[in-house]
């Protein structure tokens, strides 16, 4: 049995209001715009979640609820406070807590976490672009036995600088 694991990172942030705490920091019209494609393209592709976990902060929150909107996402998301910057064992602990009836699970996060994560889940180095998403394979029977040793592969990578979901703004 397989489930899916979308990783994404946050929209491209704003840097405008110079006093702003880090964590309210809102999306760019570009991180807007890169959310927006990406929800597109899961809808598009039919890889949906059955669960979106995010961080709290503003613009992984606004990329969450943009994404979820664009692939027609019908349930809460759940905001999980130690993502905000989180390490990969953050992602793994609240992972592991995923009901084992849910096959696909988006997470909005940060980087470095993020890249960490995908580097001990997929054994290379990759660099996660602001609103880029990856798409991972686990061969898992239910989430409770995910660890950063379970290993899986890396299906598609999708970063909203690409040619091919460009395409998909229309």
């Amino acid at each position: 049995m397989t489930k899916t694991l979308l990783l994404m990172r946050h929209g491209k942030s704003s840097w405008k209001e110079k006093g702003l705490a880090d964590e309210k920091r809102p999306l760019k019209k570009r991180g807007e715009e890169a959310a927006a494609m990406i929800g597109k393209t899961l809808k598009v592709n039919e890889i949906l979640p059955d669960l979106i976990l995010s961080s709290p902060a503003k613009r992984a929150k606004n990329t969450a609820e943009i994404v979820a909107k664009e692939c027609d996402y019908k349930h809460k998301i759940e905001f999980v406070d130690s993502f905000y910057m989180g390490e990969p064992n953050a992602y793994i602990a609240r992972l592991k807590e995923v009901p084992a009836k849910v096959k696909c699970v988006l997470v909005v996060g940060h980087n470095p976490g993020l890249e960490a994560l995908l580097q001990m889940i997929d054994g290379h180095v990759n660099a996660m672009p602001t609103g880029s998403l990856a798409i991972i394979k686990l061969d898992l029977a239910s989430w409770d036995a995910f660890s950063a040793e379970s290993g899986g592969s890396v299906t598609a990578f999708w970063d909203p600088e690409q040619k091919e979901i460009k395409k998909l703004k229309k």
